[in-house]
């Protein structure tokens, strides 16, 4: 769902900072004034009011530099008047921007929640019963299933589009100021689609982050890359399941999908394998074979695959399933930009293809808090291995960084935070 898998994880609680407590230095602090009565508390409705009001001024003032941005970049001026004039925040669209997940889902229980039977079941239904698939996977090269797929992730089938004003939003989103030009930017997007005269604001509905319809499209997805394939001269990314598929096919294709290519392969690693090699080189499967990775299956590539680079990706290190990523699995994450959104992509599309479970069981894990994903940065920061900022976001800098503290203990370097790996990292670097 920047986009939504890492954005659906955003609605879960307030973060817990408390990690940071250990480590501040120690600060004398002045004793309390002596008062002759208790001061009277602030009433909460008062602090709010202040708290808004503080956020209204602040938007205002935004809002009023933003409008000669707008019209310079070719909106309407009229367009820029009547759309914005009067606008106010969302409180709870800052409020979700900036929270982070309390605690962060295995990606096992995530894939397993991706890959429900109900929704195979909808699929597969969905695969056979639309009769323009056919046409679309013609066109952009982009098999049904991986369409449907994305259908299922981004809406569930089309069902949950959210209910957002998309305009409202990415101004609350540009005045916050905390990724202020991709917000403006995509506000622009969505005024010119009104000054198109091809939707209304009142279309505009989405995810509190702005993605838009059955597909979740940003509106700079929709100007560039939405599509009117049902042919009523409308790109109906909302109401109209063949525009909402073939603008995914069309984004897919934009972002390097390789027709007749796969996704990836579950694959099979023998014993003392170099795990540092994950989220490494891409070569051919045969380089990888050399190695003694087998796929998982025991079937052979296609001469499209056995051609193709393939990466090694863990994505619950070495305890979990292995797979080869080909090119198709990249272009995947152009549309959202997480390995497990990708990976729940393919391995439901697959599902719809008539493919069974995995070879491999994913490993049983407790959820990471907050407060243990920042420590073992903090920790990993301590010890000589820069992961990035302390932010709990578990990227591809806290992977790397973990990866070469695991090489420097002699422990398998698969990058993978577990909970055994955050105990291990505090220990060394003694956080409590």
């Amino acid at each position: 769902m920047d986009r939504r898998v890492f954005l659906v994880l955003l609605l879960a609680g307030c973060a817990d900072t408390t990690v940071n407590a250990p480590l501040a230095p120690s600060t004398p602090v002045a004793p309390p004034p002596v008062a002759s009565k208790p001061a009277a508390p602030t009433p909460p409705s008062a602090v709010t009011a202040v708290e808004t009001g503080g956020q209204v001024a602040a938007f205002n003032a935004w809002l009023e530099q933003f409008k000669p941005k707008a019209v310079a970049a070719g909106v309407p001026q009229a367009v820029v008047d009547r759309e914005l004039n009067g606008l106010t925040p969302n409180p709870r669209v800052i409020s979700l921007d900036g929270r982070q997940p309390e605690f962060s889902k295995p990606v096992g229980d995530y894939i397993k929640g991706v890959i429900s039977d109900d929704r195979v079941a909808v699929g597969r239904g969905k695969r056979d019963a639309l009769p323009f698939l056919p046409a679309v996977e013609q066109r952009y090269g982009v098999p049904r299933d991986i369409l449907l797929a994305v259908w299922a992730m981004e809406s569930a089938f089309g069902k949950i589009q959210g209910d957002f004003d998309v305009v409202r939003s990415m101004a609350s989103l540009a005045a916050d100021g905390r990724r202020r030009a991709w917000a403006e930017g995509e506000l622009i997007a969505a005024l010119k689609i009104i000054a198109s005269g091809e939707d209304t604001r009142d279309q505009l509905k989405g995810s509190w982050a702005g993605a838009m319809g059955q597909t979740q499209f940003l509106p700079s997805n929709y100007l560039s890359t939405a599509v009117d394939f049902d042919g009523d001269g409308r790109r109906d990314i909302w109401r109209s399941d063949a525009d909402s598929l073939a603008s995914a096919a069309n984004l897919l294709a934009k972002g390097g999908w390789k027709p007749g290519v796969g996704w990836a392969k579950e694959v099979i690693l023998p014993a003392g394998f170099d795990y540092s090699l994950a989220e490494g080189p891409r070569e051919v499967p045969s380089w990888w074979e050399a190695k003694g990775v087998k796929r998982a299956d025991g079937l052979p590539w296609t001469a499209a695959d056995a051609a193709s680079p393939a990466g090694l990706i863990l994505p619950a290190g070495a305890a979990g399933p292995a797979f080869l990523a080909l090119p198709n699995h990249f272009a995947i994450r152009k549309y959202n930009n997480s390995t497990s959104y990708a990976l729940g992509i393919g391995l439901l599309a697959d599902r719809f293809g008539g493919g069974g479970p995995l070879v491999a069981a994913w490993p049983v894990e407790q959820p990471l808090s907050l407060a243990d994903r920042m420590a073992a940065q903090i920790a990993l920061a301590r010890l000589g291995f820069d992961p990035g900022p302390a932010d709990g976001v578990v990227g591809a800098g806290t992977r790397k960084a973990l990866r070469a503290w695991q090489q420097s203990r002699q422990l398998p370097a698969d990058g993978y935070l577990s909970s055994d790996m955050v105990g291990k990292l505090k220990a060394q670097a003694a956080i409590t």
